[in-house]
């Protein structure tokens, strides 16, 4: 790797063209710079300067040695920034799995408020589904899970904190044949239509379903938000956030209905492994714990609030 006077030196003949203005760029002699290049010709054995022409230039072989020199002295920059990070307490990068029901839209805000501590950690953000959200902690895939929506599993050196409670609600289109059923809905009455459901992300587990009856026909979705438009759209039923659907309740797009055997509203967790204590984590815990992010994750994001045209 070039030095920083062996790398100023190249660019300053590759930009004037001449050895008499790059030594006056560089406040050198012109016999100091030919010297030096002769110099580096001579460590790498090979012919870096083409001085047939008037003009002085690099050679592709010099040009390749400029442009790798370059990169090689902003890599090493970058691994002893990195390294005065660790040192400083802070991880390399924190790998945060949120589960699909929260939605992106609401960390964001974190995100801008973690940026401004000029961390140098590098964050992922990445989404799972179900029994996916705590399997991408066990094996690794995360450092943070925010809104695991079933019970914390057996994970070695887990942690936990609940985030609070989202309520459900069993909603269908109006034109769906439910809607002019008797309430409250049987098991047998919602059995017989199709139910919509969030697939599992989970990779080794059997995939769970949630408000599925034995027997019932399934169309599984890759998110909330792709369920609710089913849903809407009278492809088949189920159940949904309160508040993600609170203005097309309002708006008579979807109906709620009462059901004989409500279900239950769920629990969000975070959860984290002990022995991952860096700065950042921490930081990003203390966030989660203020009662009005909280429920800032649980209210999620009502994206039908402004009618589309």
């Amino acid at each position: 790797m070039l030095t920083d006077d062996e790398l100023t030196m190249l660019e300053a003949i590759r930009t004037s063209g001449s050895l008499s203005r790059a030594a006056a760029r560089l406040g050198k002699a012109p016999s100091t710079v030919s010297h030096a290049a002769r110099q580096l010709e001579s460590r790498f054995d090979a012919l870096l300067f083409d001085r047939r022409r008037y003009r002085m230039e690099l050679t592709p072989a010099g040009q390749l040695l400029a442009d790798e020199s370059r990169r090689l002295m902003a890599d090493s920059e970058r691994l002893n920034q990195r390294i005065r990070q660790i040192a400083n307490g802070w991880e390399d990068r924190l790998w945060i799995v949120t589960d699909e029901i929260v939605e992106f839209e609401l960390l964001m805000p974190l995100i801008d408020a973690f940026d401004k501590l000029q961390s140098g950690v590098s964050l992922r953000l990445t989404s799972e589904v179900l029994g996916g959200t705590w399997e991408a902690l066990r094996d690794g895939r995360a450092d943070l899970v925010i809104g695991a929506t079933n019970e914390p599993p057996a994970i070695s050196k887990l942690q936990w904190a609940e985030l609070g409670v989202m309520e459900w609600v069993f909603a269908v289109s109006p034109r769906h044949p439910l809607s002019q059923a008797g309430e409250p809905l049987t098991r047998e009455q919602i059995a017989a239509h199709r139910s919509v459901v969030v697939a599992d992300s989970s990779r080794t587990q059997h995939a769970r379903v949630y408000g599925v009856l034995g027997g019932q026909s399934v169309l599984a979705v890759p998110s909330m938000y792709a369920k609710i438009v089913a849903q809407r759209a009278g492809l088949g039923v189920g159940w949904l956030p309160r508040h993600r659907v609170a203005s097309l309740l309002a708006r008579g797009e979807l109906l709620e209905l009462q059901t004989r055997e409500p279900r239950e509203p769920n629990t969000l967790f975070a959860g984290w492994r002990t022995d991952s204590s860096g700065r950042a984590l921490k930081w990003w815990l203390e966030q989660l714990k203020q009662p009005r992010l909280a429920q800032h994750i649980l209210r999620g994001i009502d994206r039908f609030e402004a009618r589309r045209t």
